[in-house]
């Protein structure tokens, strides 16, 4: 039993620190004694013994207690395991905080989409990031609140939509079943809509150039394209394509929703009489 106690860790780095200590009372002594003798100032000689006595200590201290730390160091891991699988989606999230610091693939008030979302950032912080969603099909705030964990940042990929903030390059489709031809139409139909794009053409045009220089791609416009063309069954389609300030971009599609229209059906009359002249 004495030999336990006289061997147990404690104790014998109780004895090790005290018999450290005492070395380098000795080697602060000795050094002293040796400067006044020298009239030499040899303290780094001390101060280098004393680190070495200190690094000495420390392997012992590392060997006496070596099993202990052992059966300690595998406690601390299973419980850091523990923590880790029941924090998993906290630690995610952070970590996808600070891939969103370190990319910055956007910034607050960027309009972007993540997945089948579409928003407005209104604010990132360490688990969430917080949308207002927006309806890309008409440009306006649909008054929901989006919040996507920033764990789903990592996985799903961002597309920034800044540029559609101001400018958008918008498209729609007009599908009708008649079938006559409808190019006679399209001439006016175009000049139509360069007159509703008037006002703000050149605006566009550098607008579009900024764009393209940054994607280093050539993008449409900001000339307006009419397209006729047909379905998959065989139906005529009028396709659009404007590059136009977002918050216009419904309305000119209606003025050119109308203006086909009167002009469709002014042909469609035009043909019947044709025919009935026939």
């Amino acid at each position: 039993m004495i030999k336990n106690i006289l061997l147990h860790p404690f104790l014998l780095s109780l004895i090790m620190l005290f018999t450290g200590f005492i070395l380098k009372i000795l080697v602060d002594k000795l050094a002293k004694n040796r400067a006044e003798k020298k009239e030499k100032d040899i303290r780094y000689i001390a101060h280098n013994i004393k680190h070495f006595i200190n690094f000495v200590m420390v392997l012992l201290l590392l060997f006496i207690w070596a099993a202990e730390i052992q059966n300690f160091a595998l406690s601390i891991a299973a419980f850091a395991v523990a923590i880790v699988l029941a924090t998993r989606e906290f630690i995610q999230c952070v970590i996808g905080f600070f891939y969103l610091v370190t990319t910055r693939p956007f910034r607050v008030g960027d309009w972007i989409q993540v997945g089948d979302y579409f928003g407005e950032v209104a604010e990132t912080d360490w688990i969430k990031t917080t949308m207002h969603e927006i309806d890309i099909h008409t440009y306006q705030f649909s008054r929901k609140t989006i919040y996507i964990p920033n764990n789903k940042l990592i996985t799903s990929s961002i597309k920034n939509l800044n540029f559609v903030k101001r400018f958008v390059t918008h498209h729609f489709i007009i599908v009708r079943r008649e079938s006559f031809n409808p190019y006679p139409i399209h001439d006016t139909l175009t000049e139509q809509a360069k007159l509703y794009c008037e006002e703000f053409q050149e605006v566009a045009s550098r607008y579009n150039s900024m764009i393209e220089r940054k994607l280093d791609a050539k993008i449409s416009g900001p000339e307006p394209v009419i397209h006729f063309g047909t379905t998959d069954l065989g139906e005529f389609k009028a396709s659009f394509t404007l590059f136009c300030p977002t918050e216009k971009a419904l309305e000119i599609e209606h003025k050119l929703t109308e203006c086909f229209f009167a002009l469709w059906y002014k042909e469609a009359e035009k043909n019947k009489e044709d025919e009935r002249e026939v």
